[in-house]
């Protein structure tokens, strides 16, 4: 059995069949560039972190230009907060869902009196597990000055309704920003669709990434008002100028770079950006699972924690384990057994992907059985 692990842990991180060798052979290339005893490390790595950024791009329909990589979402989300002109958010309300990423929340929660705005976090009704995008609706009024949507959320799967939401924001005059982490990869996503003024994200989960690997996009237009705090030699058009005096902004993406940039978790994560950019039928084979899972999660008498619908949620599966029910020895036990699940709380946490098969579904359910 150990030969043939089940693996539920997309909405963590992602494999596919081959990542290790793949990954080994672009780390291993880099570092006999890095290496090398010659002066060409630094256009050879940013070659290929340009690729990293290319394949990016073309996931999501982003302009050229318009994307740049970020250590990770917190990290990316505080170099929009601090270059945004004065008047987006001083006096005003940002909102953001109870259900978001935990990181963002402590963040944007630290941010507010520093940069003048208060935070209004919409609830999860009694009973719900999501935040239901009608109440986010009902909170966004034109007092919000920018709003920030969790595309799929980590603890339920709930799917946002983008194309309503969006709607909704341009109408308030609010800025957008969208949190991708955990829907994009099996979720398809486009910015010409959802056209919001900001995306987040990592390359980890469903995209099967490596750590490090982030990004931020922008809306073109609203680059050139922003300008980064979080700044230095990379955010210039030219990092190699070294001038004190003559510090000016990259007329695009790059002003939100600042340091030297992440270059290794952007080569590590190229095969498998490669690898997903091939695929052409992952959400099938997610929603033929994730159907099983269902299935089995009734006959077990396991209440869903997760959105029936297909449309309204991503690529996960979340259960509500009984109350008797000890989370941390479940998920040992289940590793003891090479199935691979995890829990937040009381809510068991099921991601099938690339290298999961139906069949470890009824190795799952049947290890289930004498542990609930």
């Amino acid at each position: 059995m150990s030969d043939d692990p089940a693996y539920f842990l997309y909405h963590s991180i992602g494999l596919y069949p081959g990542k290790a060798r793949d990954m080994a052979a672009a780390l291993s290339e880099f570092s006999h560039i890095w290496g090398a005893m010659d002066d060409a490390q630094w256009p050879q790595v940013l070659e290929r972190r340009g690729e990293f950024l290319d394949l990016w791009r073309a996931l999501i329909d982003a302009p050229e230009g318009s994307l740049t990589s970020a250590e990770n979402v917190t990290t990316a989300l505080f170099s929009i907060l601090g270059g945004l002109p004065e008047q987006t958010l001083k006096e005003k309300k940002v909102l953001i869902a109870a259900d978001c990423f935990p990181s963002l929340h402590f963040l944007l929660s630290g941010m507010q009196e520093r940069l003048g705005y208060t935070l209004h976090t919409v609830p999860v009704r009694q009973g719900d597990h999501w935040v239901r995008d009608e109440d986010m609706i009902a909170a966004w009024d034109e007092e919000v000055g920018l709003a920030l949507l969790t595309f799929v959320t980590s603890t339920s799967s709930h799917r946002c309704d983008l194309e309503t939401l969006i709607a909704h924001g341009r109408r308030m005059n609010s800025l957008i920003g969208v949190d991708l982490t955990q829907g994009i990869g099996i979720i398809p996503f486009s910015l010409k669709e959802a056209p919001a003024d900001f995306v987040i994200s990592t390359s980890l989960k469903w995209l099967c990434g490596t750590p490090g690997a982030g990004i931020i996009q922008m809306r073109p237009d609203l680059i050139e008002v922003v300008r980064p705090e979080l700044r230095g030699w990379f955010s210039q058009d030219d990092p190699f100028s070294w001038d004190l005096d003559a510090f000016e902004y990259a007329p695009d993406a790059r002003r939100f770079e600042h340091g030297t940039p992440s270059v290794l978790a952007c080569v590590g994560s190229i095969p498998a950006l490669r690898w997903q950019a091939a695929q052409s039928d992952l959400l099938n084979h997610n929603r033929a699972l994730t159907a099983k899972i269902i299935e089995a999660a009734e006959e077990a008498t396991l209440p869903l924690a997760t959105p029936t619908e297909e449309t309204m949620r991503g690529g996960s599966i979340m259960l509500e384990l009984p109350a008797a029910t000890d989370p941390v020895h479940l998920v040992n036990q289940l590793r003891d057994q090479h199935i691979h699940v995890d829990c937040r709380g009381r809510i068991l946490r099921l991601s099938p992907g690339a290298v999961t098969r139906a069949d470890h579904i009824t190795r799952l359910f049947e290890a289930l059985k004498p542990l609930i």
